[in-house]
């Protein structure tokens, strides 16, 4: 597999940024992001819900559920998840878009939101999707959805295999304490922090609203990047310590050796805040674990051709990878 960036988006930063802000005019002009899903609510076992938008006409003859686990902040309409919708239906397959909790657009319910190592969330809902869908299911998580992906496929070992044929994960940040120092830093900080916080900090107070006490204000106002943030609301709310804790513990990428079903993991070797430097080498794979480097591609990024470009060449080859692995087709 080979991806090289189009000559006008020169840089991590642009492949980041420009795929995402020309897909969202694209959608707002076209309104295709408003008629394509119908939307599923899912009663957790604490007794809150998770959202899952569903392909509203999905191919009669799809034998394959692919199903999109979104990143940090993402949901159905993100640029990616329009992006393999669109290839779910070419490829005559079902799709589906679980909305981690509070991302679907209404806040969820209980003291607690979601995480980079959200495998028992991961594990629940890929269950309850194995129960409704006969046929295979091959997933794909994006960011922090990918690692979450990746750190219940190390959980679930040999079982895995039993609800998925296969999955990928694209631009993880596989090593949370590499990327979290990252994203603090520098350019990083002033984008993409601060767009991730202005989005964060909002929900984390509706969640102190519905639970007083459940955490400290005026730290949260006072929380200037990702690493403050999670001290504050991510690690105590979904049982870690602190930032450190939560950051080694739910890092995906100390464990991909353990995986046993066949996995891509797809990272862009200039993505903005995921260092090359932290990316796993072969060593640190075992057999069932394909490690796609690019040089090119930004985070979530991947865009072809002449301006302003498409996003379907991400889908096309990490979708047919899975395709291959995953047994029987369509």
């Amino acid at each position: 597999m080979n991806y090289v960036a189009p000559w006008w988006l020169p840089g991590g930063n642009a492949q980041t940024i420009w795929p995402a802000v020309h897909a969202r005019r694209q959608h707002a002009a076209t309104g295709a992001s408003k008629t394509r899903y119908r939307r599923e609510r899912w009663t957790t076992p604490d007794g809150d819900f998770m959202d899952l938008d569903w392909l509203a006409a999905p191919p009669a003859d799809a034998h394959t559920l692919l199903v999109l686990f979104h990143g940090l902040e993402g949901s159905s309409a993100s640029h990616y998840a329009m992006a393999f919708a669109d290839y779910a239906q070419q490829n005559h397959f079902n799709y589906v878009v679980p909305h981690f909790r509070g991302c679907s657009g209404e806040i969820n319910l209980a003291p607690r939101a979601y995480h980079s190592g959200d495998f028992e969330e991961i594990g629940w809902v890929l269950q309850g999707l194995r129960q409704k869908h006969s046929g295979r299911i091959l997933a794909v998580g994006i960011s922090l959805g990918g690692n979450a992906l990746l750190r219940w496929a190390e959980e679930a070992g040999s079982q895995a295999g039993t609800v998925v044929s296969a999955l990928a994960s694209i631009s993880a940040p596989l090593d949370l304490a590499a990327s979290g120092s990252a994203i603090g830093r520098g350019l990083n900080r002033q984008v993409y922090t601060r767009m991730f916080l202005a989005s964060m900090k909002p929900k984390a107070l509706l969640k102190l609203a519905q639970h007083p006490g459940l955490f400290d204000a005026q730290a949260l106002h006072a929380a200037k990047d990702l690493y403050a943030f999670d001290n504050v609301f991510t690690a105590p709310l979904h049982g870690f310590k602190n930032t450190a804790d939560y950051w080694a513990r739910a890092s995906a990428k100390p464990h991909l050796a353990s995986i046993q079903v066949p996995t891509l993991v797809v990272n862009a070797r200039n993505d903005p805040f995921v260092p090359a430097s932290s990316l796993p080498q072969e060593a640190d794979v075992g057999a069932y674990v394909t490690l796609w480097q690019p040089r090119q591609g930004g985070h979530v990024g991947f865009a072809q051709g002449s301006p302003p470009g498409h996003l379907s060449t991400l889908p096309e080859k990490v979708g047919g990878w899975l395709d291959t692995q995953g047994g029987h087709h369509g």
